[in-house]
């Protein structure tokens, strides 16, 4: 049974950070639509996908304090590489604004689902929270290939490096 406290605890608080994650990469991506680049339908679109992740990332933030579950120590250097991430890549234009949206969402489309398939009975409501999630999650990869993402030449690289990235983080954050 503590095994399962324990991979329960480290779901929570990599969920946490990475739902914390992509708040911030949309909070860089408004802040150069806002300041640098001009697309206010861009705009529009990050901002309603935003909403869903803070919708997220408060659901985490209460199971932490709920269940008294210590946040990943890196917090402060993801939130930086999310805001940082989010501007850079709206900086380099709608493409590469919706293929980081895309790269990440299918690292954690895998990530969800692997959480999914591992949680008991004893966790039906975290269960249906990430199932939700997932699907928000996925609605979101598919508007960012409406949008234009896409993985053809440079873009290709790009993808490979926010998702080696963002499995890294995940790795980072179950355990610290």
């Amino acid at each position: 049974m503590r095994q399962t406290n324990k991979k329960v605890e480290e779901f929570i608080r990599v969920d946490h950070a990475g739902e914390r994650g992509a708040v911030k990469i949309y909070e860089g991506q408004l802040l150069a639509l806002n300041t640098i680049v001009k697309n206010d339908n861009l705009k529009k679109t990050i901002e309603d996908m935003k909403e869903h992740e803070i919708e997220h990332c408060e659901f985490f933030e209460n199971e932490i304090k709920k269940r008294k579950i210590k946040p990943t120590k890196f917090l402060p250097l993801w939130d930086l590489l999310g805001v940082g991430l989010g501007f850079g890549s709206t900086l380099l234009g709608k493409k590469a604004a919706m293929l980081c949206t895309a790269s990440v969402e299918e690292v954690i489309d895998k990530h969800y689902l692997d959480q999914i398939n591992q949680l008991g009975p004893d966790e039906k409501e975290l269960k249906k929270k990430i199932t939700k999630f997932r699907q928000d999650e996925l609605d979101h990869k598919d508007i960012a290939y409406e949008e234009g993402a896409s993985k053809k030449g440079f873009y290709s690289i790009m993808d490979k490096i926010i998702k080696t990235g963002s499995k890294i983080a995940i790795r980072i954050s179950e355990k610290v």
